[in-house]
């Protein structure tokens, strides 16, 4: 059984034995806001191939690592390397190798899936025939009898399909999840799941942070505890199983994460 790592002022075991093929790379990493600590030395790492959760309730902190991994925040410590980039000198390519999903997919209702995609791919000057787009919109099981429809007739999971679908044209290899499940019903949310998990498989890194204790044993491969800006402990999938629901839990639950 999987137990929380104590974490203290040096990055976790676990984290330093991947930091040579660590994609996203979370060093040491402080966040104030008028002498207000947001995050606190935070060090977590994320290869290629795995699903990281980060997981903690409200103000914890998820979404402030989030908006420094995308570069909207200066960090006041410590770094944050995307890629092999740091992300404040590098910004434009950190989001070019990134797709982020917040928790409603902004895309114009009054068009439909293709438009969508085709717009958005349109502003990154890349160009797709037909049968790729069709190939994305397959690959995510998104039905193709919706692909014409505006996308106001769309559920959440069809519109977070189609943006991962995007994300699947523009080829980036990095995916931030922001509360991705949130107001799924549980068919689509096994859906979201498997599809995060095949992306894996194909060489994506993947970062979602959640408060979603069970959603997050049921998809990541580890999951980062974060409580108050600090991160308390990680837990990691044993080989071939799912991190234990319960323990998560317990943790999750202490001095009201």
């Amino acid at each position: 059984m999987s137990t929380p790592t104590a974490i203290n002022q040096t990055p976790l075991n676990k984290s330093q034995a991947i930091n040579s093929e660590a994609i996203i790379k979370v060093d040491s990493l402080s966040f104030s806001i008028k002498n207000n600590a947001i995050l606190k030395n935070l060090n977590f790492n994320v290869a290629s191939g795995e699903i990281y959760a980060l997981l903690g309730g409200n103000g914890a902190g998820k979404s402030t690592t989030l908006k420094t991994l995308l570069g909207f925040n200066n960090p006041t410590q410590g770094s944050v390397k995307v890629a092999g980039k740091e992300v404040t000198h590098a910004l434009d390519f950190v989001r070019g190798k990134t797709a982020y999903l917040p928790e409603s997919a902004t895309l114009y209702p009054h068009l439909t899936a293709r438009e969508n995609v085709d717009y958005f791919l349109s502003l990154a000057d890349i160009k797709k025939t037909d049968e790729q787009v069709n190939a994305a919109f397959n690959r995510v099981a998104l039905q193709q009898a919706a692909w014409e429809r505006p996308m106001q007739t769309y559920s959440k999971g069809m519109r977070q399909k189609t943006a991962i679908a995007l994300a699947i044209l523009r080829e980036a290899p990095i995916f931030l999840l922001d509360e991705p499940t949130s107001g799924l019903d549980p068919v689509a949310i096994d859906e979201f799941n498997q599809l995060v998990r095949e992306l894996a498989l194909t060489g994506a890194t993947i970062l979602m942070v959640t408060h979603d204790v069970y959603g997050a044993c049921q998809v990541a491969n580890r999951i980062g505890l974060l409580r108050a800006g600090e991160l308390v402990g990680e837990f990691d999938a044993p080989e071939n199983g799912r991190i234990d629901t319960e323990q998560v839990h317990a943790a999750f639950a202490q001095r009201g994460a």
